[in-house]
């Protein structure tokens, strides 16, 4: 089996990947939303373009 991040051989203690760096490569990627896969669903849409509209009229109330 071979890494998904840098097409190594794996590691044991780290399976599936090779190495710590490789598995915090990947986390990150999740954190990160590197992985989301994007909808086209026109509710998902309209729900996004809601909530943006919300935090950014929040944000402009805020004094600074």
């Amino acid at each position: 089996m071979t890494c998904p991040i840098c097409a190594k051989d794996t590691v044991a203690a780290y399976r599936p990947f090779c190495s710590k760096r490789c598995a915090d490569v990947d986390l990150a990627k999740w954190l990160g939303g590197g992985y989301a896969i994007p909808s086209e669903d026109p509710e998902d849409a309209q729900e996004a373009a809601e909530a943006l509209e919300t935090l950014t009229q929040t944000q402009n109330q805020r004094p600074h």
